[in-house]
């Protein structure tokens, strides 16, 4: 398990911290910056769009459009954005492995300029069909790189003791998507009647952003030795990609502790390629891996404050907050989870993930249970619509405090990097699937924070038994803590030696 020569001739590397840094950037400008981006921008021009759905129904057809027709059409823009993510998640899947994360995420990009172009002349054209395929695929561009590429190549081109705090930075830019598609969507800026079109086409700019800076980085060293085989341009990519410390000696012993790391796990494997979805579901030494990240990606897609964003105003009226100031609340919210998601960047490697997860879940149920008990209790003061905002608040905060950042930062660790990419698929299609159902539902659930309330115990309960802490271990050893586990019941002769097995060859 020696280091190749060719490591022994290199000098020591300066300045990767800041090469990471801007890696993590251009990897998530294009990657979970467009889900957040498009996700916060779609609830803003609602009327505007319903106008333009008006005028060309009449124009082309001669005849008014009904209600129900129009809510059709409306119900078909919004939801055919899950559906293309959907169909992303599986296809960012294989392309990941194909083309490798770099290409991948780069490949993506053509998708999100075809989406804008379609959005943005469905106005002149008096095409409502354009402005459907153009959510659809913007969907799929956000399902791929939301789900695979982008959050795959953070992870693995990290290094181990900064891996948590750099796969943050896809949580990060997600937020701030969010952040800057509400800003954007102000009538100051594009949220004004005649602009609507040039607001969703806005999504172009991230797109252009990563097709110009992500090509100067390395591609992941890990998809390059372990996936590929290819040793020297694996030895090549990493040292640019490791963190700088103050001694230089310090600094070459961690590298060449990284590289070794990849090659203990390329030996463990043997050579194994990518696996197929279907193999994951068969292997029962990543069986409670697999449980963990399903149920795990559920309950953060049914928590998350999309929901919230889908129908902000919604929210914030029945909380009894004047219309005139909803606006701004809505943007507050988007400040608020980008606050927490960088604090959540800053505590992780120091109070690690099942901290923070937990007490993310817990904190949630608490708020989730105070939201209606005060707006129920207390309706006749005129300061209970307040109270219960900042019940709401508290409720978004504790989310990117926890469930926001460590959820994909898990679902990264838990596997090898042959389950790995299908792992993802499998958390993508859950997330988009949640995603779809509870747009759906939002709207007819009348104390929807109790459900809140009830799935972040159940969700903190199965966690608190299951979950170990992966601060600043291998992904080796991450999965020998599953391997009592997963073969707890196995007394018979077979399941031993199954056990057996599976440490002789990571060991």
């Amino acid at each position: 398990n020696k280091l190749p020569r060719e490591l022994d001739l290199r000098g020591p590397t300066e300045l990767p911290t800041w090469t990471l840094f801007f890696a993590v950037c251009a990897a998530g400008i294009g990657g979970t910056f467009q889900y957040g981006y498009n996700v916060s921008i779609i609830s803003a021009p609602t009327e505007h769009i319903h106008k333009f759905l008006n005028e060309t129904w009449q124009s082309r057809y001669q005849a008014e459009l009904s209600p129900s027709m129009l809510t059709l059409l409306w119900s078909t823009i919004a939801s055919v954005f899950s559906l293309g993510g959907l169909l992303g998640a599986h296809i960012g899947g294989s392309l990941a492995i194909s083309l490798g994360r770099k290409a991948a995420l780069l490949m993506n990009n053509f998708v999100a300029l075809l989406a804008a172009v379609l959005m943005g002349t469905s106005f002149s054209t008096g095409l409502y069909e354009l402005l459907i395929i153009g959510r659809f695929l913007i969907g799929v561009n956000t399902g791929k790189g939301q789900t695979q590429p982008c959050p795959l190549y953070i992870g693995e081109a990290a290094p181990k003791r900064l891996r948590g705090a750099m796969a943050m930075g896809s949580s990060i830019f997600l937020t701030v998507g969010i952040l800057a598609g509400q800003v954007a969507a102000e009538c100051e800026l594009l949220g004004r009647p005649t602009y609507w079109h040039f607001l969703l086409s806005s999504c172009c700019i991230p797109a252009f952003a990563q097709l110009f800076t992500l090509p100067w980085f390395p591609e992941s060293p890990r998809f390059l030795l372990l996936d590929r085989g290819d040793e020297l341009k694996c030895i090549k990519g990493k040292p640019s990609c490791l963190p700088a410390v103050q001694n230089r000696s310090s600094g070459w012993e961690e590298e060449a502790m990284e590289l070794e790391d990849i090659q203990k796990e390329h030996f463990a494997l043997h050579g194994e390629k990518a696996r197929k979805l279907w193999e994951l579901f068969r292997d029962r030494s990543i069986r409670w891996q697999l449980i963990t990240i399903i149920l795990m990606t559920m309950g953060h897609r049914l928590c998350e404050n999309g929901s919230i964003y889908f129908y902000a105003g919604y929210v914030f009226e029945e909380t009894g907050i004047p219309q005139d100031k909803i606006p701004y609340v809505t943007l507050g919210t988007g400040a608020c989870e980008c606050l927490t998601a960088l604090t959540c960047g800053l505590l992780i490697e120091s109070m690690g993930r099942r901290v923070l997860i937990l007490g993310g879940y817990s904190l949630m149920a608490l708020c989730g249970g105070q939201t209606p008990c005060v707006a129920l209790s207390f309706q006749q003061y005129s300061w209970v619509p307040y109270l219960s905002m900042a019940c709401i608040f508290a409720f978004i905060l504790s989310f990117g405090l926890g469930p926001g950042g460590v959820t994909n930062i898990l679902t990264a660790e838990l596997f090898t990097q042959p389950s790995r990419p299908a792992a993802y698929m499998i958390a993508g299609s859950m997330s988009w699937l949640s995603f779809f159902t509870i747009g759906m539902l939002f709207p007819f659930i009348v104390y929807c924070f109790i459900v809140f309330m009830l799935e972040c115990c159940l969700i903190a309960t199965f966690l608190f038994f299951i979950i170990p802490e992966t601060k600043n271990k291998t992904f080796l050893e991450i999965k020998r803590e599953f391997h009592q586990l997963n073969f707890l019941k196995a007394k018979e002769q077979d399941g031993e030696l199954c056990e057996r097995n599976h440490l002789s060859n990571e060991l």
